[in-house]
């Protein structure tokens, strides 16, 4: 089955073309979803700043990216922007945190990991309808 899928998806991708959904639609998406999304987004920004910002070899930008995006690098980010969301990120961050799952990284800490999955669910609903630009403020306040 997944063969299939994988078929499927790989006739019919052109890669930069991006299918948005909407708002709405990004909204209601599975928060576990939304995260799987968001990681993916969010690793590829830390490892793009870190390859354009760093003159280094790639065990050591390996070492950079993976402090970043571990959950307890994740979570730490969180406090800098939870107080600028909109009620509706504020909503999708909350529903992603909360939500009951037995996943849990490796040598985190459930709040961590419960913190990063939030903000990668954010990250996924504001990826998925399109919000670039709110993707880059997120970003900048993350780092302020």
């Amino acid at each position: 089955m997944c063969n299939l899928i994988y078929l499927i998806i790989m006739e019919n991708m052109n890669l930069f073309e991006l299918n948005n959904l909407t708002e709405k639609e990004a909204r209601k998406e599975n928060p576990q979803k939304l995260a799987f999304v968001g990681d993916a987004v969010y690793s590829l920004y830390v490892r793009n700043k870190i390859v354009l910002n760093n003159n280094c070899k790639t065990n050591e930008l390996h070492k950079l990216t993976s402090e970043i995006v571990k959950a307890g690098g994740q979570s730490g980010f969180v406090e800098n922007i939870l107080n600028v969301l909109t009620e509706q990120e504020l909503e999708v961050y909350k529903r992603a945190r909360n939500y009951k799952t037995s996943n849990v990284a490796k040598n985190a800490k459930v709040t961590d990991y419960k913190r990063a999955t939030g903000l990668e669910a954010l990250i996924g609903y504001l990826y998925l309808y399109g919000n670039l630009e709110r993707i880059n403020q997120i970003f900048k306040m993350m780092k302020d």
